[in-house]
């Protein structure tokens, strides 16, 4: 996405060919794994002497990245996780180097994604000798729920500052408060998540509907300019379906983000609904998050399902409720501006999508302050990048 941002910016600016600009970009912004694979083939010292891992968290485990290489790639003798191959690429280096790793809290959505502990475990383990800076907020457990890698940033060896940590959100000057709100919403924090809330409605509206069509009109009416709008929905949220939602439907992410609004493939149209994956870190200005019961509050708690076949199922074990618990919070912070929240219904005479599964929810979102009734925006609290 950056790449094709930065490659339509570059043609436009200087009357270029697109394949010229999409060349020069990619000689600096490049995939992860394309970085991976080149140096698989190449044991030379790498070229760049910096390097930014965005997103650094979600890295793939021993496991993930050894099942990978072995199946896809023909690397039978592959044994190590992303985070061990990535710094001993830079390890190459005869002189200096430095790696960056953003991590994004309550950020890995996915089985395979290795979090903290493997940056950690591989530093200490195969890398004694690099001097290792972090930010005094990662031991907090929205950053890492590993013992171990809590326990691994006592080490002496590791360096915490205070001011490694991105304090102020960079997403919206109305959204500093929109993770907290977030967060205590998926604690079932009502009380502190109603307060968090009050001081954020007055710059960033969000309100919570029933209604799928009322929600979109809402998102048409509050976008001036070129602001975007969009739907986003888990993944796992197959009983939406009947709404005239489709997240089986792959959208084109580059048409969903960069097209404007005679582009049916943009997000503009309000009909392709992008994904937890097609979505985290990138952002639109006025979002419709649109809500399933995969994730349903029931009994003062949230109660993790999957879709099997016909039938809801019950989600056991501990990482994947985390990640759906994830998807949700990636979904809830991905408005620059504001966001509406649609619950459906549901329907008494379809079993898996029956009243109770969402009315919970609803009624739990009313009590962490969330308001029922269009928020209206006036022109002043609208901007455009």
């Amino acid at each position: 996405m950056l790449r094709e941002a930065l490659a339509r910016d570059q043609a436009a600016r200087t009357d270029s060919k697109k394949t010229d600009a999409s060349r020069e970009v990619r000689s600096f912004v490049q995939n992860i794994h394309h970085f991976r694979d080149e140096y698989l083939r190449d044991p030379s010292e790498p070229f760049e002497k910096v390097v930014v891992f965005d997103e650094a968290q979600r890295a793939w485990t021993r496991e993930q990245a050894s099942k990978f290489m072995q199946t896809r790639r023909g690397l039978t003798s592959f044994c190590q996780s992303e985070p061990e191959f990535l710094i001993g690429v830079m390890d190459r280096h005869k002189d200096w180097c430095t790696i960056v790793c953003l991590i994004g809290g309550g950020q890995e959505i996915n089985t395979g994604e290795a979090g903290l502990l493997e940056w950690l475990s591989a530093l200490k383990t195969g890398f004694p000798d690099w001097e290792i800076h972090g930010s005094a907020l990662l031991g907090d457990r929205h950053y890492t729920i590993d013992p171990k890698a809590v326990e691994l940033l006592k080490e002496p060896t590791i360096i915490l500052h205070s001011d490694l940590h991105l304090a102020v959100s960079m997403r919206s000057f109305r959204a500093e408060r929109l993770s907290s709100f977030v967060s205590q919403l998926l604690d079932c924090n009502s009380g502190e998540a109603a307060k968090t809330l009050a001081e954020l409605l007055p710059r960033y509206p969000v309100w919570v509907t029933r209604n799928l069509n009322e929600a979109k009109s809402w998102l048409r009416s509050v976008a001036r300019g070129s602001e975007r709008t969009g739907l986003v929905a888990s993944s796992g949220a197959h009983r939406l379906r009947p709404e005239g939602i489709h997240i089986k439907s792959p959208i084109d992410t580059e048409s969903w983000y960069l097209n404007d609004k005679s582009d049916v493939r943009s997000s503009y149209y309000l009909e392709d609904v992008a994904t937890e994956f097609y979505v985290q870190g990138l952002e639109v200005d006025w979002a419709g998050v649109c809500w399933d019961c995969n994730l349903r509050y029931v009994d003062s708690r949230w109660e993790h399902n999957a879709f099997r076949g016909s039938k809801w199922q019950s989600i056991n074990a501990k990482d994947r409720q985390l990640f759906l618990l994830n998807s949700y919070r990636v979904l809830l912070t991905r408005a620059r501006q504001g966001m509406v929240i649609f619950v459906p219904e549901g329907d008494q005479s379809d079993p898996t999508r029956l009243p109770e599964f969402y009315n919970g929810t609803y009624q739990f979102l009313v009590d962490c302050g969330v308001p029922t009734n269009p928020v209206h925006v006036e022109p002043s609290m609208s901007f455009t990048a």
